[in-house]
């Protein structure tokens, strides 16, 4: 079985160009390049659906990493903003949770939460 979340975007092409720009995703689908409505995107074996529709609802998806800090620098050196949220520091940088996972969390354009993360040890 696999799971394929699907985030409903107000701007789709705006979202497209943050998780391929950014966050390392692709096109699963070349021909879809021009698609008002729906996109696929893969990332190794992460797959997601962004939808165009008007009034976002927000969701948060887990993405697990096998090295969370280079990743994190990665993203930081392409232009994702760390907004140095004092209520939110796993926004801010890769953090030890005490639940056993180091993590860090990014917003895409419409609100929607990727929580990076990795076993601690």
């Amino acid at each position: 079985m696999k799971i394929i979340p699907l985030l409903r975007c107000n701007d789709l092409k705006e979202a497209i160009a943050f998780y391929t720009n950014v966050l390392d995703f692709t096109l699963k689908y070349s021909d879809e390049a021009n698609n008002e409505w729906a996109i696929e995107l893969i990332n190794n074996d992460a797959e997601i659906l962004l939808a165009s529709r008007d009034g976002t609802p927000r969701i948060a998806i887990i993405v697990r990493v096998d090295d969370l800090d280079a990743v994190f620098k990665k993203y930081v050196d392409r232009g994702l903003i760390v907004p140095n949220n004092p209520d939110s520091p796993v926004h801010n940088g890769p953090i030890d949770q005490t639940w056993g996972m180091r993590e860090f969390y990014v917003n895409d354009p419409d609100g929607n939460t990727l929580r990076f993360s990795t076993p601690i040890g």
